[in-house]
């Protein structure tokens, strides 16, 4: 009897292939069932396939391919790297409160920009800036995309077609290699450097400024440290010279935090409207590192500027979704009541994790990986988390990890990858020849057991 393959369609629709469907899509699977097939019809040719394969036989053949040929399409995973706010794993998770709240609104019409009192239009960001005003005490803000562009919006407002003046011992390099110079000439302007690598004072600043300066810019060190013999301008200093110059002076903080540190055991770093009250006019920082939220980029300070801000037809192509905004609005409701943060910000809740909690956390996974992996060693060992995404990169946090061992590093290779094609990945380190599972970041610990069986 000729062998006969089932259709792709027939494979497609089948029942046994709806996680895949769902997962990847109808364009990836079409492609893999043909590719398949293909393979297939050669053996069917040369008699060495001996029986029609029913749908279901492809399961395990097209999820292979997809596997190795295909991204999958984002997926949640398990972030036990021991950074926290891990960039490459989208930094601060969003409370699934606010989720809940603003799905609602974003999947119907929304006042997104109409004002309900006129009946006429209104602006898409006066709903959190009026939220932020009110928080921090600042006079106005203004929102885009991420702090980069918020960076890029304030120089090539103030600065385009002039010069900005910066520290030397400021031009940063943020995440995916983007340096500050070049977002800074990207937009128009050109860059005046100060000082020195390691020193900088106020008569720098001073001789720089000339007729063809727009702006002052002072970028805060969040993502590395120079000791040693150094000097740095304070804000009040430079804000008194901008002022005394009749320019805007700029301020990026760039991580943001609202709430104080000092209770998670870390330093406190600069918040907004402190920086503000030392004269500063304008203020960025990022919405998705130490404030909590989604990613955004957030401005500021004086009326007078923000309102140019929103002039420059940047703003436009800068500006925030319904679905950003709205998070980004719960995001700074809970702010309102202090008790709320340790509670309802993930990030918050994650740093608030008691020692008790992370020891019951490393108990359970090591019991479990024990039973799993015989052939590996696997202990609980004291180990220091990193906040991560240029949050106070000198600091660290004490945690607890899970330490797998084996005797070469190629069977712990092996292992990560395996970890990695999970249901649900779990993302994890290797050092010093042993993998670690921190578990700060643990906190789904039952949804966590569960994927590691299928270990087994």
């Amino acid at each position: 009897m000729a062998i006969q393959l089932p259709s792709v369609h027939e494979v497609l629709y089948d029942p046994s292939m709806e996680e895949l469907r769902d997962q990847y899509g109808l364009n990836a699977l079409t492609e893999a069932i043909r590719t398949i097939q293909d393979s297939q019809r050669v053996s069917v040719k040369s008699k060495t396939m001996m029986s029609t394969p029913t749908p279901q036989d492809y399961v395990s053949l097209v999820s292979s391919w997809l596997a190795s040929n295909r991204s999958g399409g984002y997926r949640r995973v398990f972030n036990l790297t021991g950074i926290v706010l891990h960039s490459n794993l989208g930094r601060a998770p969003i409370s699934p409160a606010a989720i809940e709240k603003v799905s609602a609104i974003v999947s119907n019409p929304s006042t997104l920009e109409f004002n309900r009192q006129t009946g006429k239009r209104g602006h898409r960001d006066d709903v959190v800036k009026e939220r932020l005003c009110h928080l921090i005490g600042c006079e106005s803000a203004t929102f885009v995309n991420n702090n980069a562009a918020a960076l890029l919006l304030v120089v090539n407002t103030f600065a385009k077609g002039k010069s900005a003046i910066v520290s030397r011992s400021e031009l940063i390099e943020i995440g995916g290699s983007f340096r500050l110079p070049e977002i800074i000439e990207s937009s128009g302007c050109k860059l005046v450097e100060v000082g020195t690598t390691n020193r900088t004072h106020l008569r720098d600043y001073a001789n720089a400024i000339s007729s063809n300066v727009g702006l002052i810019l002072k970028v805060h060190q969040s993502n590395f440290r120079i000791e040693g013999f150094t000097n740095e301008v304070d804000t009040p200093s430079l804000a008194e010279l901008a002022q005394q110059s009749n320019l805007p002076l700029a301020v990026d903080l760039g991580s943001g935090a609202l709430t104080n540190l000092d209770q998670f055991g870390l330093p406190n770093e600069p918040q907004p409207q402190d920086v503000l009250k030392q004269g500063a006019d304008l203020v960025t920082f990022s919405g998705d590192k130490l404030l909590g939220g989604p990613q955004a980029g957030i401005v500021v300070g004086s009326k007078k500027y923000v309102d140019e801000l929103n002039r420059n037809p940047l703003k436009r192509a800068l500006r925030l979704d319904k679905l950003t905004l709205g998070l980004l609005d719960q995001t700074l409701k809970t702010y309102e009541n202090p008790d709320d943060i340790n509670k309802q910000i993930p990030l918050y809740r994650t740093l608030s994790t008691p020692t008790r909690q992370l020891k019951h956390r490393a108990n359970m996974v090591q019991s479990r990986l024990a039973e799993l992996l015989p052939e590996h060693d696997v202990t609980i060992e004291a180990s220091k988390c990193q906040l991560g995404s240029g949050s106070l990169p000198e600091q660290s946090l004490n945690s607890i990890c899970v330490s797998i061992s084996a005797s070469t590093e190629s069977p712990l290779m092996g292992l990560s990858e395996r970890l990695r094609a999970l249901s649900i990945p779990i993302i994890s380190r290797i050092h010093k020849g042993a993998i670690k599972l921190d578990m700060l970041t643990a906190e789904d610990l039952d949804q966590l057991l569960e994927t590691l069986g299928e270990l087994n």
